[in-house]
């Protein structure tokens, strides 16, 4: 049984798995021992961890947890994984964006994958059929193209994500709102496109804070999942278990 450890940049993830599947879920905060304790007690054969940070290496956190723990792994550029990653910095790839693919990767092995993690930044990345990690791009996320707007600028208000929005806003908050998620739609649907024409068949994974906004307005098939990251954490965490 493994334990993940997801630590983002607004919250952090606890989730317990058995051969693949999700038996526990949590969000706390970043050392919560407590938590840790009682999965522990109440699960003996709880033996493994992993634990993702985008906020630098937690030292004390993986202090407290190494004795716990038989396998206890901190994922960075040097975790081996089941993806072949070609990134050129390995050092500098967000350490969710290569979990989130191998998670994509784990479901449809051998096949062109285009993982959207619709977060604090909007990313998407790309696994060839190969099982080759290639890279992707970055840009703002819905939260932060709206404070963007208002923080670059002297009149403009802060607003927030908004399910009643037009092509075309007829005052001021309906604009910012309008342009801020149209930009959204727009990019992600524009990037499918161009992506399937180079890579015909390629499967499309959607994940991230944003995510159900982003799926319930594209008349795309796209596979949604909340937990890519935690899954593909689970994945890594396994084939590192095989290794040894």
């Amino acid at each position: 049984m493994n334990l993940i450890i997801d630590i983002g940049n607004t919250q952090t993830k606890y989730a317990l798995f058995q051969k693949g599947e999700m038996l526990e879920f949590c969000i706390s905060q970043v050392s919560n021992m407590t938590l840790v304790k009682d999965w522990l007690q109440k699960y003996p054969s709880l033996n493994a961890a992993i634990i993702s940070s985008v906020q630098g290496k937690p030292i004390e956190f993986l202090d407290k947890l190494n004795s716990k723990f038989k396998t206890l792994i901190f994922f960075d550029h040097n975790t081996p994984s089941p993806l072949n990653n070609l990134y050129e910095s390995k050092e500098t790839l967000g350490y969710d964006r290569l979990a989130a693919c191998v998670g994509a990767n784990s479901i449809c092995p051998n096949t062109n994958l285009l993982v959207i993690d619709a977060g604090t930044a909007i990313t998407f990345d790309f696994v060839s059929d190969a099982n080759e990690y290639l890279g992707g791009t970055i840009s703002p996320g819905l939260s932060m193209r709206f404070k963007a707007l208002n923080s670059f600028t002297k009149k403009l208000p802060l607003l927030k994500q908004s399910d009643s929005f037009s092509l075309i806003g007829k005052n001021t908050e309906g604009a910012i709102i309008s342009g801020v998620q149209n930009s959204i739609l727009f990019e992600v649907g524009s990037y499918i496109n161009k992506l399937k024409v180079t890579h015909p068949g390629t499967k499309v994974f959607l994940t991230g804070g944003d995510s159900t906004f982003i799926h319930s307005k594209l008349n795309y098939k796209l596979l949604h999942s909340n937990n890519l990251l935690l899954e593909g954490l689970d994945a890594i965490l396994d084939y590192n278990m095989s290794k040894y």
